[in-house]
């Protein structure tokens, strides 16, 4: 069983930064990733990265300005965002996957509860 609990979301205007963390308690070698899903859209991949945070894989609309990483040592994971936009406004998820990467939500099997980022333009 693993426990995901994510911060560090809030309201920023276009261009800024923010730094999203996953705590995960319980097993955490696994595949760590973060979604987000915007009112009125379905959940989408962002970022991924594998256990032992060697690979990592972006959408294309975060490619260069969104950073994965992770700190087994802490258990901990990140998502550094930079020139956020707009169209960055979400609930965002960190999940845990058994797959080696996953880029599908039903390949993730733990979730957290969700932060809100939201970008005034």
């Amino acid at each position: 069983q693993v426990q995901l609990v994510e911060s560090g979301g809030g309201l920023v205007q276009a261009g800024g930064s923010l730094r999203l963390s996953c705590a995960a308690s319980g097993r955490t070698f696994y595949t760590m990733g973060w979604f987000r899903q915007a009112p009125g859209h379905e959940r989408e991949f962002v970022a991924v990265i594998t256990s032992s945070g060697v690979s990592t894989s972006y959408a294309d609309s975060v490619k260069g300005r969104f950073t994965i990483s992770r700190d087994n040592a802490k258990n901990m994971v990140y998502l550094q965002m930079n020139s956020l936009q707009a169209e960055d406004t979400a609930v965002y998820y960190c999940a845990a996957s058994p797959r080696f990467k996953a880029f599908n939500s039903n390949d993730y099997i733990y979730w957290g509860q969700g932060t809100q980022v939201t970008v005034s333009s």
